[in-house]
């Protein structure tokens, strides 16, 4: 009995746990005209989902983009260049555009790292 109690408690927390991190996720759905770096592997130019999910970030192409990897992030200090309007920033590294910072509003925003 006693196992069958630990089991279900064990279960509960875990669902609790799923929950609260699906509630903190978010979706951005953007288009970039230029392909770019993020941790050394290229994109396409295309269309992406980009899933955030704490310092998680998914992007995933649509429309027949079929690139997709996971990012490891850090808060980003500073302000949304986009105002508060979602947008990614890049940085300019001799002939490639690079991934730099994911804004989801005016003041929440995540670093990805080089």
């Amino acid at each position: 009995m006693k196992s069958i109690t630990k089991r279900a408690g064990l279960l509960a927390a875990a669902f609790v746990v799923c929950l609260g991190g699906s509630a903190r996720a978010a979706t951005i759905e953007v288009k970039v005209p230029f392909p770019f770096l993020v941790h050394g592997q290229t994109l396409p130019a295309g269309e992406y989902r980009v899933e955030i999910d704490g310092a998680v970030v998914l992007f995933r192409g649509e429309k027949g983009n079929g690139a997709s990897m996971f990012v490891m992030t850090t808060a980003a200090g500073g302000q949304d260049p986009a105002g508060d309007k979602p947008a990614l920033s890049f940085t300019r590294d001799e002939t490639q555009y690079r991934l730099a910072d994911i804004w989801e509003s005016g003041s929440q925003g995540l670093e990805v790292a080089r």
